[in-house]
C-alpha cells in the first residue's frame, strides 16, 4: 500500500452556534477540516453553518437520500456553502448517486467542486442491526456492494467503517477517498458506535480522513485532545 497522510476531521456535533464556534476556534490549528451535520444545520440554519466554517475546510455531512431529482436539486442548492466534502447515502441507488455527481459538476465553480462521498453502512449498525432491516450477509458484504455502486456512478469516495478499509482498498485500489468515522482513541468510550478503531489502526488500514467527535469535543481540553490525535496520525 502506498504511503498516505491520514487527515483529521473534528465533528462539531451540537445545536449551539456559540459552542460550535468555540470548538472550531479551539481545534482549527490541529485538524484539517471540521464536520457540521444534520444536528447543527437543522438547529442553527445553513447561514450559520457558513459562519462557523468560514476559513476552514467544511465536511458537510447531510447524508442526502431521496429521489434522484430531489437530491440533485439539493446538492445544487448547497453551492453557496462551498463545502470541501459532501455526503449522500449510497443506498439511494445508481441514479441518485449519478444525479448528485452531475449537480456537483454543474453547480459549483471550476476547482470548487466538493468531494462527493457516499455513505455505505453507518458505523452504528452491526450485522444484527442490518439483518433487522432485511439486509443479509453482514456489514462487510453490504459495504462492498454499495461501494461498487457509488464509485461506478460518480462518487469520489466513501464514508465507511475502518473495519472495511482493507477490503475496500484491495477491491478498489488507491484512487477512492475513504473517510472513516467511528474512531476512538484507545481507552475512550465507544458511545453508540459499534464498529470502531483507534486513529493508528485506521491510518494503517488505509483511511484518507478520520472523523472524531466526542473524544475531542467532550474532552476537558478539546485543543489538546485534537493535538494528541493529530500527533498519533503522524507517529512512526
Amino acid at each position: 500500500m502506498t504511503t498516505r497522510r491520514t487527515r483529521l476531521i473534528a465533528a462539531l456535533d451540537t445545536r449551539d452556534p456559540a459552542e460550535a464556534t468555540r470548538w472550531a476556534n479551539a481545534v482549527s490549528s490541529h485538524v484539517d477540516a471540521i464536520k457540521l451535520g444534520l444536528e447543527f444545520a437543522y438547529a442553527a440554519g445553513f447561514e450559520t453553518v457558513t459562519k462557523v466554517a468560514q476559513g476552514r475546510d467544511l465536511f458537510l455531512d447531510l447524508k442526502l437520500h431521496d429521489i434522484p431529482n430531489t437530491v440533485g436539486a439539493a446538492v445544487g442548492s448547497l453551492n453557496r456553502l462551498s463545502p470541501a466534502m459532501l455526503t449522500i447515502h449510497a443506498s439511494g441507488g445508481s441514479a441518485m448517486v449519478a444525479a448528485a455527481r452531475q449537480a456537483c459538476d454543474d453547480s459549483f465553480p471550476e476547482g470548487k467542486r466538493p468531494l462527493l462521498l457516499a455513505v455505505t453502512v453507518l458505523t452504528s449498525l452491526d450485522d444484527a442491526a442490518l439483518a433487522e432491516t432485511g439486509v443479509p450477509g453482514g456489514a462487510r458484504a453490504q459495504v462492498l456492494r454499495l461501494a461498487e455502486l457509488a464509485l461506478r456512478n460518480g462518487a469520489d469516495g466513501l464514508v465507511c467503517s475502518a473495519h472495511e478499509l482493507t477490503a475496500l482498498r484491495k477491491e478498489f485500489g488507491e484512487r477512492p477517498v475513504f473517510v472513516t468515522p467511528g474512531i476512538r482513541p484507545r481507552g475512550a468510550d465507544a458511545g453508540d458506535q459499534k464498529r470502531i478503531m483507534t486513529p493508528t489502526e485506521a491510518r494503517q488500514a488505509g483511511a484518507d480522513w478520520i472523523v472524531v467527535g466526542r473524544p475531542i469535543t467532550k474532552a476537558a481540553d478539546p485543543a489538546a485532545a485534537a493535538a494528541a490525535i493529530a500527533a498519533e496520525l503522524i507517529a512512526p
